[in-house]
């Protein structure tokens, strides 16, 4: 039995859809919403322990690359136990990361809480989400993704203030009592993300020539689902990593600096926090204006993402000129939108590279090496602002790297295309065995292979 709205032979875009996109709204901003903001608690944490600003970036820094670590085995669990089950499994490491670190024992405390157990539930959780996001929508996938990504903006913008007032009120430690209180509802966000089921079978009799030009047809037996390592031998693949790694490197760096970097310069805390809900702000309108822009086709989905990566590489350069709060207000909504952009985008274009059925592998594997960047980004920038005593050192360091990914997303849009403006092995394969059925000889020379 098919799921209610399936198309036959293809995503039921639509329908049930819509209900897993509002739920996967709903965990974009239980997790990196809550990621986003937690640069609130970064001098908070520092001043507690009385540390350099390197050892206390280590606390984000560990949660950010167990979110990339945990995502090949979020992959290989949603394809084995489905997606459902291991969003809410990641629901319940979350919230039992943050609350645990309320308990406030020792700063390695805070690397393990924080950092191994909040950083695995963020990976269980979101990953499975953008996955049946993709496999649920074919034609409105952009604008499907687009607005379920958006629902870290609307958090963050919310989550900012209300940050902010419950440290004062509660103390950072009370507050993340109750973020991790409000991560529970994660499960119930992954109790609606009902799993779509596999194509059924045909079971009318086929006819002779089925049998001949389809050994799959043959098998009644579905394929079990693995998870593809192979890719890794597609030199665009590599490419496009090599793209994540850099631009995890620059990604993380402003929402963890901004707050400390505008509190430097005088501002208050609410003024320095309101910077970040007006970054949240941009980052949504981005989201869903290049989510609109992607679905109308008029670029390719790598062409897009080059534009923007290196847009929001160049404006990172220049935030460091704003020296009070309206200039740092418009090169951090700058940075907001072109950041939702390149959001909106970087994580559909995987298909156009891999496929659809490689999608959950490759994006397992995009996360895994995306988190070396994630890991050495935000201790390197601490380190560089230990070394100069100004905060717009990172800042510089955020866009240089920014700009160098792009540069290999060039590369993997270049191969991307050559590989479609040629026949495949496996097309000329499938044409040379039609001919030979037609009674006809087919020669295919070298140079058409090539």
């Amino acid at each position: 039995m098919q799921s209610p709205g399936m198309k036959a032979g293809g995503p039921p875009d639509g329908g049930y859809g819509w209900v897993v996109v509002t739920s996967a709204f709903f965990i974009m901003g239980l997790t990196t919403g809550v990621l986003k903001n937690f640069g609130l608690f970064f001098l908070e944490i520092q001043n507690h322990f009385g540390v350099l600003t390197s050892t206390t970036s280590w606390v984000t820094s560990t949660m950010i690359v167990m979110f990339h670590l945990g995502a090949p085995v979020a992959s290989v669990l949603s394809m084995h136990c489905t997606q459902r089950a291991v969003i809410m499994t990641g629901g319940l490491l979350s919230a039992s990361g943050m609350i645990l670190a309320s308990l406030d024992l020792s700063l390695p405390w805070m690397y393990l809480s924080i950092g191994v157990l909040q950083g695995l539930g963020l990976s269980f959780s979101w990953l499975p989400a953008n996955s049946i996001v993709s496999h649920y929508f074919l034609k409105w996938r952009p604008i499907a993704y687009a607005i379920a990504s958006s629902g870290e903006c609307v958090f963050a913008m919310v989550f900012s203030p209300f940050f902010q007032w419950l440290i004062e009120v509660y103390t950072w430690q009370g507050a993340l009592l109750v973020i991790g209180s409000l991560q529970l509802n994660l499960c119930v966000c992954g109790a609606l993300m009902r799993p779509l089921e596999s194509k059924p079978h045909n079971h009318t009799k086929p006819n002779k020539d089925d049998h001949q030009d389809s050994k799959a047809d043959d098998d009644p037996t579905p394929k079990k689902l693995s998870f593809q390592w192979t890719l890794l031998r597609k030199p665009e693949l590599l490419l496009y990593i090599l793209f994540a790694i850099f631009a995890a490197a620059g990604f993380f760096i402003p929402p963890l600096f901004v707050v400390p970097y505008a509190t430097s310069l005088g501002l208050k805390n609410y003024w320095a926090a309101s910077i970040l809900s007006v970054l949240a702000l941009a980052d949504l309108l981005g989201r869903l204006a290049c989510g609109w822009l992607a679905n109308l086709r008029l670029l390719r989905n790598l062409q897009l993402l080059t534009m923007v990566v290196t847009m929001l590489g160049v404006v990172l350069l220049l935030l460091p000129i704003g020296k009070d709060y309206s200039v740092l207000l418009v090169f951090s909504s700058l940075y907001g939108f072109l950041f939702g952009c390149v959001v909106a985008i970087h994580v559909t274009s995987i298909v156009d590279i891999v496929g659809l059925e490689g999608f959950d592998s490759g994006l397992g594997l995009f996360m895994l090496f995306r988190s070396i960047g994630g890991f050495i980004g935000p201790p390197a920038a601490g380190w560089l602002v230990d070394l100069d005593k100004d905060f717009g050192a990172c800042f510089y360091l955020s866009g240089l790297v920014l700009i160098l990914s792009g540069v290999f997303v060039v590369l993997v849009d270049r191969l991307v295309e050559r590989k479609k403006s040629s026949p495949s092995e496996t097309e000329l394969e499938a044409t040379q065995a039609f001919a030979y059925k037609m009674g006809v000889k087919l020669v295919v020379s070298e140079s058409n292979c090539k």
